[in-house]
């Protein structure tokens, strides 16, 4: 669905993902729902497994918060297959586009996302448990919406993005 789409406003686009992230002792996954167009992380979800309910639950809160996309898009993963993720989509009439298989570049917002998380804060903090990792996540994710420029919306912050606040230029 979106091969020649230009993807230039909130909520045209979502995308999903989860990976792992590492602990002191074993590792939980997060999954996240992505806006394309503004890279706003607009629901999150931290798992010890990578059952279907995790990213149902993430999903169904980006759409009570945030409305309804156009398009899904999500890799090929089990938890973006099950019935109880399918059946969210197509209650709500979102078109579903799912990455070739083996294809990360296809989803390359949520694989930035990814790396960016992992390089400026899970690497530097060895998370004690499932809850200090939820902890530590909720702090540094409302960090990126909110006060991490990206040099791919003008400098802006995915809120500002988001929710069309004109880029602050300070006073030299």
């Amino acid at each position: 669905l979106l091969r020649g789409l230009i993807i230039d406003r909130p909520n045209q686009v979502w995308a999903m993902d989860t990976t792992y992230i590492p602990m002191q002792r074993g590792f939980v996954y997060l999954t996240a729902v992505v806006d394309w167009a503004t890279r706003r992380v607009l629901a999150w979800r931290v798992s010890i497994s990578l059952a279907a309910d995790a990213a149902v639950e993430a999903l169904q809160e980006a759409i009570a918060r945030y409305g309804v996309p156009e398009i899904m898009n999500t890799d090929q993963g089990s938890q973006f297959t099950a019935k109880d993720f399918i059946d969210v989509l197509r209650a709500h009439k979102i078109g579903i586009s799912m990455d070739g298989k083996g294809c990360w570049r296809d989803n390359v917002f949520v694989e930035r996302l990814w790396r960016t998380i992992k390089y400026e804060h899970v690497y530097l903090h060895a998370y004690e448990s499932v809850s200090d990792a939820r902890a530590k996540l909720a702090v540094y994710i409302d960090f990126y919406n909110r006060r991490r420029p990206h040099s791919s919306i003008d400098r802006r912050t995915p809120d500002d993005a988001y929710f069309d606040r004109p880029l602050l230029k300070l006073a030299a």
